[in-house]
């Protein structure tokens, strides 16, 4: 099989476009000497003649034209291969593996994404739905490329293996029945509602939120209920069966349910975005990490970390 020397082509494909061996040279930042030298190895390499005497000065053969025609979408798939490396370098494409929990996805994910296909539809994301801590073992193994998690659920910002960039404070409301004594409470506190018995999971990231937020205000939550999904446990809010603390970012919502604000002692968890050390640099991420800032903003009414 032929080897092609792509520099030889383009010196080719340039005397065509130039018409003489001193333009090719000059365009080319060479001497004519080294023009035809290059021009005679290819032509001994194809085995064809490629140029011919024409006056005082030389033209393409037929075997010359053959060539690039044929190689000239070798050429242009070059030019593309170029243009996507430019784009890719600029942050303009590539793909941003997401490792996401549950209510970062409708709350930030998306809006960052429909964000993205508007000024850099070039870049690529894709979602993984992961619990807050799960996403650093995926980001740890290299599964996925940016993980959205709690900062309580993850390593420490000292940890040398991740850059962590904190996005938001998510307050934590209080849902109630429309019909409960307190719903009409100027002001509401955990402590008013110390009594009252609780819905939240047995276990993971929001039973222990929810555990840590009563005992900082100075009593241990009676779990009434379980349950891990907040279609159930506002479903169960609403039949009056018990409160329950809900993240301002959770998109899901009833009517009959009444989401109060707490007063002093309104707990917070905090959002934030890791990546490997040293990937932040990376254009493609760098996109996606400032669609996610700018999403985190006006993100369900919650405060920027």
């Amino acid at each position: 099989m032929t080897e092609w020397d792509l520099r030889k082509l383009q010196i080719l494909r340039t005397l065509r476009e130039r018409g003489t061996v001193t333009a090719t040279a000059k365009a080319l930042h060479m001497t004519p000497s080294a023009v035809s030298q290059q021009l005679t190895n290819l032509a001994a390499q194809l085995g064809v003649p490629l140029l011919e005497a024409h006056g005082r000065r030389v033209r393409l053969t037929d075997a010359a034209r053959l060539v690039l025609r044929h190689t000239e979408p070798v050429f242009e798939q070059l030019e593309c291969t170029d243009a996507a490396l430019a784009a890719y370098a600029q942050g303009e494409a590539g793909e941003v593996r997401v490792g996401a929990f549950s209510t970062a996805v409708p709350a930030l994910v998306v809006p960052a994404v429909r964000s993205l296909r508007a000024t850099h539809p070039g870049v690529t994301v894709r979602v993984r739905e992961a619990e807050a801590a799960e996403a650093y073992d995926l980001l740890s193994a290299g599964e996925v490329d940016l993980a959205l998690s709690l900062a309580a659920e993850a390593p420490s910002a000292a940890d040398p293996r991740f850059t962590r960039l904190p996005l938001l404070t998510d307050p934590l409301d209080i849902a109630l029945p429309p019909d409960h004594p307190l719903a009409t409470a100027p002001e509401l506190t955990l402590t008013d509602l110390a009594a009252e018995p609780w819905i939240f999971g047995g276990s993971g990231p929001w039973s222990d939120i929810t555990r840590r937020a009563c005992e900082s205000a100075g009593f241990s939550p009676h779990q009434g209920h379980s349950a891990s999904g907040w279609t159930a446990i506002l479903a169960m809010v609403e039949a009056g069966m018990g409160v329950a603390l809900v993240p301002r970012m959770v998109a899901a919502r009833r009517e009959g349910v009444l989401m109060r604000e707490l007063g002093a002692d309104r707990p917070v968890r905090h959002v934030v975005a890791a990546v490997r050390k040293g990937a932040e640099k990376g254009a493609a991420v760098g996109r996606v990490l400032e669609a996610l800032q700018a999403a985190a903003g006006p993100a369900s009414g919650v405060t920027r970390g």
